[in-house]
């Protein structure tokens, strides 16, 4: 089902290998370590890098460069056991209170349960664009590849190369979409346990602490320089928007655009416009 897909993203790959400025894998070169005192770490010779919560702190950390259209790749392996409480945010942001933001966060959840992937896109400092998933694996176990793919015409959330959500440019109808502000690739491990797993109902059991992510294998192409022609191989084609209807159709979880209560005076804008939002 997905070999043209694949098929894309390899020469996708292989065009931004050779003609970007390609960030791969040292994270002693790529990354600061910027809070948590020793509960970030960086081992195995640049290769590993190590994310740590307990009941004082947590910890993060942030690119050295910035990015103004490109696709993040980035292969984590999250907290395993009972995570209830914590969060694992891995995103892009700007600077500033009218900062734009990419988000992929990871709730924590019980041993036995399915994580929650949770994704948002904020332009000039305004959010609520809100989809959740299921993962239909076990997050735990193995590193697995979470992706994000920005171009001037869209967003596309990615795990392990199957898209689970697609945020286009809709400008033309008055909807804000971040596109003047480079950001950089952050990613953290907290305690948000006031929110975080069952709307807060299950606390973070500090028994279990520390908690520990890990994250491998990092790759960013910065595509602002590249004409139109290969931002046109970034939409999905029909094998891709396959694979998008059967991750809505069977993990979608919380969907903002679906959500009427919240919007009793009709849905934003965008919802009107596209069925992948």
């Amino acid at each position: 089902m997905a070999t043209s897909w694949f098929s894309v993203l390899l020469l996708v790959s292989i065009v931004f290998s050779c003609f970007l400025a390609a960030s791969a894998g040292d994270f002693y070169q790529e990354f600061d370590l910027t809070w948590g005192d020793k509960r970030a770490e960086i081992l195995n010779g640049g290769r590993l890098l190590t994310l740590s919560l307990d009941k004082a702190s947590g910890s993060g950390f942030r690119s050295k460069r910035e990015y103004l259209f490109g696709r993040i790749d980035m292969q984590i392996k999250l907290v395993s056991g009972n995570s209830a409480g914590t969060v694992t945010a891995f995103y892009l942001s700007s600077e500033g209170p009218n900062h734009d933001e990419i988000d992929f966060e990871f709730l924590g959840n019980l041993s036995g349960d399915p994580y929650i992937v949770h994704t948002n896109v904020y332009s000039q400092g305004k959010g609520n664009r809100e989809q959740q998933f299921y993962l239909w694996f076990d997050p735990t176990k193995n590193f697995h590849t979470y992706s994000i793919i920005w171009s001037p015409q869209g967003i596309t959330f990615m795990v392990d190369n199957i898209p689970i959500r697609v945020f286009n440019n809709e400008e033309s109808i008055g909807v804000p979409f971040p596109k003047n502000q480079p950001m950089k690739v952050y990613s953290s491990l907290w305690d948000a346990d006031e929110w975080a797993t069952r709307g807060g109902l299950v606390k973070t059991d500090w028994s279990k602490a520390p908690f520990n992510a890990y994250y491998r294998n990092f790759n960013a192409y910065s595509w602002n320089s590249v004409g139109t022609d290969v931002w046109r191989t970034q939409a999905l084609d029909a094998t891709g928007r396959r694979w998008l209807r059967w991750v809505q159709k069977y993990h979608m979880v919380y969907n903002y655009c679906a959500d009427l209560k919240r919007f009793r005076h009709g849905r934003p804008r965008e919802c009107r416009r596209s069925r992948f939002l």
